[in-house]
């Protein structure tokens, strides 16, 4: 049975508890990391969702840059791609 980790959610001025279950498992890892680098589970896991957020929010806006990139027409054919890599691989096997 797994134990909640109580967190909290800071809208505004207020803040509310979260609880957030682990597997037994995932809860000695998280033990165990924030021992070694000096911190508590709970700050360790809000920066852990932090980073997650903040990855999710960039790799949609990547995608999005890509899909306006096709929309406009800026693409690489298959061929030019392949032609592009040949390329570099050819650069980075001459500076060696």
């Amino acid at each position: 049975m797994s134990s909640p980790l109580s967190l909290r959610r800071f809208d505004g001025c207020y803040a509310s508890p979260i609880e957030i279950n682990f597997s037994p498992e995932l809860e000695a890892k998280l033990d165990r990391i924030a021992t070694q680098q000096g911190r508590d589970a709970q700050a360790l896991v809000r920066e852990a969702v932090e980073r997650l957020l903040d990855y999710d929010e960039w790799f949609s806006r990547e995608i999005e840059k890509g899909l306006e990139q096709i929309d406009s027409g800026e693409v690489l054919e298959h061929d030019e791609v392949g032609k592009r890599l040949e390329e570099r691989l050819a650069e980075k096997q001459h500076h060696r």
